[in-house]
């Protein structure tokens, strides 16, 4: 007779992938002690730059049992976002996340109809999704169930299909089989910390937020500091330089979610477009766009530094 916890198991990892997820790795709940100093530091550092957020519930994001109450399980989750078709040359760049509909939306509800199903299936569940809106180390639990290994530019890598890929987890009150973390395949290679131009990434393995591009052209409310000045390769949302020259990324195949094919009205923008974008056209183009982040003030302000 197949053990309870390994036909659970084996059920929400075959859900998973039936609603589109590229992957589905279990650890069990419980404290990151190794993350703990890693997190201090980088806080004590300042490298959350004006994230304030990010010192917030600090002992939230080590330990899920206090957001969800007798948490026993982590199912981490990745949804490929890799774009099939991208802007052309001349226009100003986003980073692939944001080419379709903002993805927050799109993960929320299929974790939504994965929980459903467990508990439809297997009986009384309790649980949370997270889609990094709560104090979650998204990237340290996905290692931890085996779905990569946190890169030397803080990303998580996987040999079979690189990084570029939205991570979400389901916190659940369930003893699930648990994953083995990875193994490390960064190597000696530095590509990512050699191709950064604003030198984001300070070590291997450490990057400081408040200098990287998708921190200033997004994150940052203030106005982009002049020593960036010509430094940002016509990034005017995020940045993709760091996952675009990592070798794993070769093995990067476009998703198949329709909700995050690329906007049509996006990819036919010039720089000119962009420059003479109106509040009422982007409300237009971006409605469901994760740019609304920055909103229509942020995203001039960052084709201005541009310009």
């Amino acid at each position: 007779m197949i053990d309870n916890k390994i036909k659970h198991t084996q059920f929400i990892k075959t859900e998973a992938k039936r609603l589109g997820f590229l992957s589905c790795g279990i650890s069990k709940a419980g404290f990151l002690e190794q993350e703990a100093p890693r997190l201090e530091d980088w806080l004590k550092n300042n490298r959350n730059g004006q994230m304030a957020y990010m010192e917030n519930h600090f002992d939230k994001r080590l330990d899920p049992t206090l957001l969800v109450d007798d948490a026993k399980s982590v199912v981490s989750l990745l949804l490929n976002y890799y774009p099939t078709d991208f802007q052309n040359a001349n226009s100003y760049k986003i980073s692939k996340y944001a080419y379709g509909q903002d993805y927050h939306f799109v993960i929320k509800e299929k974790l939504k109809e994965l929980l459903y199903s467990i508990q439809q299936n297997i009986g009384e569940v309790s649980g949370r999704a997270f889609v990094d809106s709560a104090p979650v180390l998204d990237k340290a639990w996905a290692a931890k169930s085996g779905l990569g290994w946190i890169g030397k530019n803080s990303n998580l890598l996987s040999q079979k299909v690189g990084s570029f890929y939205f991570i979400a987890e389901l916190i659940i009150d369930l003893d699930l089989e648990y994953n083995q973390a990875t193994t490390d395949h960064c190597g000696s290679c530095t590509a990512c910390i050699d191709s950064c131009p604003t030198e984001a990434i300070v070590s291997p393995y450490i990057v400081d937020g408040s200098k990287c591009i998708s921190y200033f052209t997004i994150e940052l409310k203030d106005s982009i500091p002049d020593e960036m000045k010509g430094k940002f390769n016509d990034w005017a949302f995020g940045c993709d330089i760091c996952q675009d020259v990592c070798p794993w990324n070769r093995f990067s195949k476009p998703h198949n979610e329709p909700l995050l094919n690329s906007n049509s009205d996006l990819l036919a923008m010039s720089k000119k477009d962009w420059i003479e974008l109106t509040e009422e056209t982007f409300k237009l183009i971006f409605k469901n766009s994760p740019l609304k982040r920055a909103n229509y003030q942020g995203v001039k302000k960052n084709i201005s530094f541009l310009e």
